[in-house]
């Protein structure tokens, strides 16, 4: 760990921790009258991109998102909170932690619907990657958060490194064989 001597190169998790609420609208839901997933999505990345450009103190850009489970549905005339905080600093890069809840007003009821995590890349003004603050860690918490999100980024690495082995067998008869069991009809055979 980075002593630390130089304080102003470093900011605490509550610093930019974020919390978004919204009513979740009819225009929001789809045909089923549950809220569209890409409605969460889309809040979602709105949350993380305030949280990761506060602590940046720059422009953020989201790089991936690891795992977004649709725990619960949300339902028409709910709220919704998206609640962000940083819990993990690269060079140029932050892993922000959402936790997405729904709230029925009319019953007090509250679910946790989602919990994903999104890679942001800090930009300067010439679109290019700069450098973050490091990371105040002031809690077992926020410990266990971030070695859970350094674990994250080493399996992602690791099965990266798996998908691009994955070839098709040279031997057509081969491949038919693989799919026996499959639910597919391959044409003509």
């Amino acid at each position: 760990m980075t002593a630390l001597t130089d304080q102003a190169d470093y900011k605490t998790v509550g610093f930019s921790q974020t919390t978004i609420t919204e009513l979740m609208i009819p225009s929001y839901s789809n045909f089923g009258g549950k809220i569209h997933g890409g409605i969460l999505l889309s809040l979602m990345d709105k949350v993380a991109y305030v949280c990761a450009a506060k602590h940046a103190g720059n422009y953020c850009v989201t790089a991936s998102i690891d795992t977004v489970d649709f725990l619960h549905p949300v339902e028409v005339g709910e709220l919704v909170s998206l609640m962000a905080s940083v819990n993990y600093v690269g060079k140029t890069s932050l892993v922000v932690g959402i936790r997405v809840v729904s709230e029925n007003i009319k019953n007090n009821s509250v679910l946790h619907t989602n919990t994903s995590y999104f890679t942001m890349v800090a930009k300067d003004d010439n679109n290019k990657p700069v450098k973050v603050p490091g990371l105040i860690l002031e809690n077992r918490e926020q410990v266990r958060r971030f070695i859970e999100a350094r674990r994250r980024k080493e399996i992602k690495q690791s099965y990266m490194k798996e998908v691009e082995q994955i070839q098709m067998p040279d031997n057509y008869e081969h491949c038919i064989a693989m799919l026996l069991g499959e639910r597919c009809l391959v044409a003509g055979e």
